[in-house]
């Protein structure tokens, strides 16, 4: 009944329908059904399963005469099939079936990306990136704009941390979106040196070829652009600290470098030359403003804000051009001089220490580079060693001194 090569009853311990079968054989069978649940009825009862793994399964089945060594020896327990057995005929009896597309082969192939796909893909990860080919020919924002947003994002974020734990912390948050502009402004001053450099480089290589003449034409209105986009960022970086004066009741100053406006060029740029004069006229008109210099001194200890604003103010009267220069102290008479300047719109010149560089020599450094500006005048208020020391070289230089110290006379 069973062909060679199939899995078999026997093979399992099963006795073939119609077999001759004793009786210890018989009741061994039944403690199997027992304990397997009847697992050859299920596997063998000759329905689709028991046909498929007749079928499908390939091991050999053991002989008739092989039958006997399944039976059970005296006293022992049942002899089971080997797991892999069982677990082989499941498998087989579940037949998986194929995937459609297997049997045929209509899919869509591989395809070599194409250079407008290469193109796109760029675009997408990157975006535009001016300056590669040409300059960017896209507009500023409009100044209500910039105004506008400005003014948005101060009054979000005072709003969202006034009354709250984080409120000690706002001011300094402030004081940082004016500086996220200022950095802006500086990185694209650092662009414009790069750019002038270019150009100088690109003057000494002309050989009179189109290429060269190119080359020179796209660095000289790069370089305008860089102008443009450094003007927008100053508008931004002053509205931004109205914005903080408006709200602390504090004027905003940089830590570091020099809080300077650069006025807009209304002439185009008609080459690399007339370029290049016209940004280094602009950042001397800004860095070294027009107009009679006012030096300033005071101590840390010295608030008579009352006698300096009086004092600042008549010498404005006489001079409302002036510009005045100080040592741009933390606090004391030097910080109520910068207030005031702030207050009467008076461009100043701020003279930092140099403390790593020249030490505790730092604040006489500072005094002499003060005096090389050749101020009309030094308003002299009490203070200590330093004030004395600006107040002796400005009388060797035959500069006027305003001397408010104690036991000093006016000059």
């Amino acid at each position: 009944m069973w062909a060679a090569g199939t899995l078999s009853p026997a093979s399992l311990g099963c006795p073939e329908v119609g077999e001759n079968r004793d009786p210890a054989f018989e009741r061994a069978i039944g403690q199997q059904t027992a304990r397997t649940g009847n697992v050859c009825g299920r596997l063998f009862s000759g329905g689709p399963a028991g046909l498929s793994i007749a079928k499908q399964n390939s091991r050999p089945s053991p002989s008739s005469a092989d039958a006997p060594a399944l039976r059970f020896a005296a006293g022992a327990g049942p002899a089971r099939p080997p797991a892999f057995v069982a677990m082989k005929a499941a498998r087989v009896a579940v037949k998986p079936t194929e995937h459609p597309m297997s049997e045929h082969d209509d899919h869509e192939p591989q395809h070599t990306a194409s250079p407008t796909d290469h193109f796109l893909t760029e675009l997408q990860l990157y975006g535009y990136r001016p300056f590669d080919d040409e300059p960017d020919p896209r507009p500023l924002p409009e100044g209500h704009h910039v105004a506008g947003a400005i003014a948005d994002i101060f009054d979000a974020l005072i709003v969202t941390l006034e009354d709250t734990r984080l409120e000690p912390d706002l001011s300094d948050l402030l004081w940082s979106i004016v500086n996220v502009f200022h950095r802006a402004t500086e990185r694209i001053e650092r662009e414009l040196d790069d750019n002038e450099q270019a150009q100088r480089r690109s003057q000494r290589e002309q050989d009179g070829s189109e290429v060269k003449s190119v080359e020179l034409e796209r660095l000289t209105a790069e370089g305008q652009t860089l102008i443009e986009r450094r003007n927008a960022f100053e508008l931004m970086r002053d509205q931004a600290a109205e914005q903080y004066e408006r709200h602390t009741r504090s004027s905003w100053k940089p830590r570091s470098g020099s809080m300077v406006n650069h006025k807009a060029m209304t002439s185009a740029m008609i080459d690399s030359r007339d370029f290049l004069n016209a940004k280094k006229r602009a950042a001397q008109e800004v860095l070294l403003p027009a107009g009679p210099k006012i030096a300033f001194t005071a101590g840390l200890d010295f608030n008579d804000h009352r006698l300096i604003w009086a004092k600042l103010d008549q010498v404005h009267a006489k001079h409302p051009d002036m510009v005045l220069m100080h040592g741009k102290s933390p606090k004391g008479g030097e910080k109520i001089a910068s207030r005031w300047a702030d207050h009467r719109k008076v461009p100043q010149i701020g003279f930092v220490p140099d403390w790593t560089k020249h030490a505790k020599a730092a604040p006489f450094k500072r005094n002499d580079a003060m005096l090389e500006v050749l101020p009309i005048g030094v308003i002299v208020f009490p203070g200590t060693g330093i004030q004395d020391n600006l107040a002796d070289k400005a009388r060797k230089l035959g500069i006027p001194i305003f001397d408010f110290r104690p036991k000093g006379g006016g000059a």
